[in-house]
């Protein structure tokens, strides 16, 4: 651990990369406390808490909603573009699909176009908060609600998310990570010190009875999800592989003789999807607050009653198994050892190679999903088990799936790094 942190300072390029993307950061947050002119943020700051819709917004943003700030929307309209047009190409738009598989310049393609589907999302979604909040916040715009203001807000947010995505690739030219991935992790990072800070002053500064015997329990329950969280990230079911006589020399390394399967293969995108599910008709119907159906609709899909969280769950766990099989295709993968001249022991190539790799994808996905939901539910059970409870205080297990995987995907590339510079020293010497 020591030599790798030495060689990161130690090393010009690895250093400079480090300090890029620290420097991003700094832009980021800057931008996230900048709110626009003419709003006043009083009554929103107290009323996100109560809506996980905008409660996961906000934690994507970096808490740049509860401020109205330039950087109100984060990247999440390029994440919802990038998932669309993932799953068209998925053989739904033949034209999609046929760039998805033409390689570089249809990848670029692709990414061309998810940044013009991420700008038409970006607007509209800016446009829809902007007046959904006006109506519920009466005094959130200053000066009254105009069509000009609403447009001229929504450009904002819109330029706000596209300066972020450009951000997020010069990190990932110049900097340390997956770029995007780094934003997010950065905005929610930097939200841990003002939690930390809620509970603080809602245990101890408030002197409530064993204030110190609590806050000290809350510490150690947020120790023991991110523990948690690291071991679904990392856990893996390594199918054993050998190679013909043919292709022996392929790989010579024993340790390397395996297919390694993720428990976690779908990561937080199964949760996002569900949320994004449950709690949309819910917003588009709070902006008719008068009919009599919206009292329902928040105990069926407000994430706050027990039913509405068993809903949550049951779309979790379908959300993770069909995003996990759209990712990890076993046909493809049976089909790519046959052709390196692989093969799995005591089964045989073909058709009985790629049933083996679904049964055991399904059978580990189980696992990974029913931690998943059990991550993601936590921030909404401890109100319902502590009533209590500050919002701002609930455990974040969203967040912190988002948070350790991309520190742990991070740490892979500067170890990459630094093994790639060590061995072009040891050749140039």
């Amino acid at each position: 651990m020591g030599s790798n942190l030495k060689a990161m300072w130690t090393n010009k390029d690895i250093r400079n990369r480090i300090l890029f993307t620290l420097f991003a950061f700094l832009v980021y947050r800057l931008g996230c406390a900048i709110t626009i002119p003419d709003v006043n943020t009083t009554d929103l700051v107290a009323g996100l808490g109560d809506n996980s819709l905008f409660a996961m917004l906000n934690l994507l943003g970096g808490g740049g909603l509860e401020q109205f700030s330039v950087f109100a929307l984060g990247v999440t309209p390029y994440i919802t573009a990038s998932i669309i047009i993932q799953l068209l190409s998925m053989d739904v738009i033949p034209s999609l699909t046929e760039l998805f598989k033409s390689g570089a310049n249809g990848r670029k393609k692709l990414d061309k176009y998810t940044r013009y589907l991420a700008v038409v999302f970006a607007f509209v979604q800016s446009f829809s908060l902007v007046y959904g909040f006006s109506h519920t916040y009466t005094g959130l715009i200053v000066g009254g609600v105009t069509v000009a203001k609403l447009l001229y807000i929504a450009t904002i947010f819109t330029a706000g998310t596209m300066f972020l995505v450009w951000i997020g690739d010069q990190i990932s030219l110049k900097g340390i990570g997956n770029g995007i991935s780094m934003v997010i992790m950065a905005g929610i990072v930097g939200r841990m010190p003002q939690q930390f800070s809620a509970a603080w002053s809602s245990l101890i500064d408030s002197k409530i009875a064993n204030g110190a015997l609590l806050f000290a329990a809350y510490i150690l329950i947020y120790l023991l999800i991110i523990v948690f969280v690291t071991l679904i990230n990392t856990a893996e079911r390594k199918i054993p592989i050998q190679y013909t006589s043919s292709s022996v020399t392929m790989s010579q390394n024993n340790k390397m003789n395996y297919l390694p399967l993720k428990v976690n293969s779908a990561s937080v995108i199964p949760v996002i999807f569900a949320s994004s599910l449950m709690m949309a008709p819910l917003q588009i119907a709070s902006f008719f607050p008068e009919n009599e159906w919206l009292k329902p609709m928040q105990n069926w899909l407000g994430l706050q009653t027990w039913y509405s969280l068993a809903i949550y769950v049951v779309l979790i766990l379908l959300f993770t198994f069909f995003y996990t099989k759209m990712q990890i295709n076993p046909e493809k993968i049976a089909e790519n050892l046959g052709k390196s001249g692989a093969y799995i022991p005591s089964v045989r190539p073909g058709t009985e190679t790629k049933e083996y790799i679904d049964r055991v994808l399904t059978r580990i996905t189980v696992l990974g999903a029913v931690a998943l939901a059990f991550i993601a539910v936590m921030p909404h059970v401890m109100p319902l088990i502590w009533p209590e409870l500050p919002s701002s205080m609930a455990l974040g297990g969203t967040g912190m799936i988002i948070v350790v995987g991309v520190a742990i995907e991070t740490v892979k590339q500067v170890q990459g790094l630094i093994t790639q510079k060590s061995y072009k020293k040891y050749f140039e010497d």
